[in-house]
């Protein structure tokens, strides 16, 4: 009977540290940003954003995770240099005085043992929102090249621009927009004792 409460004490410290949340970093190179609208019906036009930096905390057993997540928004890419200069222009991401657009999450949703969405404030132009993501694909595996462990999702959210002071031309430049963000990102390693 005394070897077995010790027993039992091992197993369940070997249970949480084995369900530890894991940290994992944005892999810049592969994070994608970007964002559709309809321009005066005319066409959907896509554009991304070129920088973004960030983490994403997951506890699958415990079914809870942490996002936080940095867009340049200096970083816009349209195609075009003129074009990015005006949507970085004061109507639109008044980038000189709102460099960055932040997301930092305070909930996330499982389904099964995969995340599903993730809830939390979303930062454009100074102007804080409340939104959730809907997470259409999540992975987590072995990087093949790289070789760490590495997770990536698409996750998407519709947004009204007006409501972070970016109105300009709507209706006919449509005020509704789709913002995806497909990303990946590396386990931290842990840190040494």
């Amino acid at each position: 009977m005394k070897r077995i409460a010790p027993l039992a004490a091992l197993a369940v410290f070997a249970a949480a540290a084995h369900a530890a949340p894991e940290t994992y970093t944005v892999d810049n190179s592969h994070t994608f940003p970007y964002f559709t609208y309809s321009h005066f019906g005319f066409s959907s036009q896509t554009h991304r954003f070129d920088k973004t930096s960030g983490t994403v905390t997951l506890d699958r057993a415990a079914k809870t995770g942490e996002v936080e997540i940095v867009i340049d928004a200096k970083s816009v890419s349209t195609g075009h240099a003129l074009f990015n200069d005006h949507i970085q222009a004061e109507d639109f991401f008044d980038t000189a005085r709102h460099p960055a657009i932040t997301f930092k999450s305070n909930a996330m949703k499982f389904q099964g043992d995969q995340p599903a969405s993730v809830t939390g404030e979303l930062t454009i132009k100074g102007v804080t929102r409340p939104v959730t993501l809907a997470i259409t694909h999540f992975k987590c595996m072995p990087h093949p090249i790289r070789k760490v462990n590495a997770c990536g999702a698409n996750a998407s959210t519709a947004l009204k621009r007006s409501d972070f002071n970016m109105g300009k031309y709507a209706p006919g430049v449509s005020d509704e927009v789709t913002l995806v963000i497909a990303i990946e990102a590396y386990k931290e390693a842990p840190a040494a004792h």
